[in-house]
């Protein structure tokens, strides 16, 4: 009995810190979800699946979620290519790399919030040294706040500046674990390194490249703190005066804490959650596939 129970003890803390931490709030969510509910009111109202058919009109949040979308187009595809280059990069280097590999992950240490009050300074309309920069080029000032897609831009430049280095680590591992015979065979057989790199590299990487392309999906889906930080409004979640940068979960701290619609916020926080859930099945579903695994 003792042997049986010991493995179960030992996980126990995190499933019990889970459950208080992360599955109780998500479902209570959902609970409130289902009702009309005033933040600072203590009678709410039963509305059923009121606030979701709602959302489905709801043009502000349309608007959100194209947004969310574009930034983690312009975050994801340079993030990927980057962070496979300096993988590459430190896994060919002849001596240790380790300070390289500690000074990869720094911007990954940093507060986000420090992160983001630095690089909106950067991209200030009037004083800001991108725009500075710029005009030295005789290119322009760009308004990075009032338009939408320099302001997508300049978002995705913080998240990639942030995760690039974490993402290169997690290639740089995969590539550690391809066995040195396949680069041996394909030398023998008259493969340069850029061939070996394409044709033996790239190849054994789907699977990690896929798992870095999800989580930056799902964490392109919560961002928050760099939108929020490049409003110019102080306080605000708009994501500028017409929404231009607005993201779902700036719409939903706005829903819950500026509007006071709790309810539908949290309707709003589980519509996130089941698109995060339908990326993690995919991924899922991929990585089976691509080990060949039938199911």
């Amino acid at each position: 009995m003792r042997a049986r129970l010991t493995p179960y003890l030992c996980v126990a803390p995190f499933f019990v810190l889970f459950t208080v931490t992360g599955l109780f709030p998500l479902l209570y969510t959902g609970y409130v979800s289902l009702f009309s509910w005033d933040l600072v009111g203590d009678a709410p109202t039963f509305v059923g699946l009121a606030n979701y058919a709602e959302l489905l009109g709801d043009d502000r949040f349309g608007t959100a979620l194209v947004n969310t979308a574009s930034i983690f187009l312009l975050a994801t595809g340079p993030q990927l290519l980057v962070a496979v280059g300096i993988a590459a990069l430190l896994d060919a280097a002849p001596r240790p790399t380790t300070g390289w590999r500690v000074a990869v992950l720094a911007p990954t240490a940093m507060s986000v919030v420090a992160v983001g009050i630095v690089f909106a300074n950067l991209f200030g309309p009037k004083y800001g040294l991108v725009n500075a920069g710029l005009e030295a080029l005789g290119i322009g000032a760009v308004d990075w706040q009032a338009d939408r897609v320099a302001s997508h831009v300049a978002i995705a430049v913080m998240v990639n500046w942030r995760w690039t280095g974490y993402n290169a680590l997690v290639v740089l591992a995969a590539m550690r674990a391809i066995p040195p015979s396949l680069h041996e065979a394909a030398t023998v057989d008259g493969a340069g390194r850029w061939r070996r790199f394409r044709h033996v590299t790239l190849p054994l990487l789907r699977p990690t490249l896929l798992f870095v392309v999800v989580t930056s999906t799902i964490g392109g889906l919560q961002v928050f703190t760099e939108p929020k930080l490049l409003d110019a409004q102080p306080g605000s979640a708009n994501g500028g005066a017409s929404g231009q940068f607005q993201t779902v979960a700036l719409y939903v701290y706005q829903s819950a804490f500026e509007t006071r619609r709790l309810g539908y916020a949290s309707a709003v926080a589980w519509v996130l959650v089941l698109l995060v859930a339908v990326l993690a099945w995919v991924n899922y579903r991929l990585t089976k596939r691509m080990a060949g695994v039938d199911g």
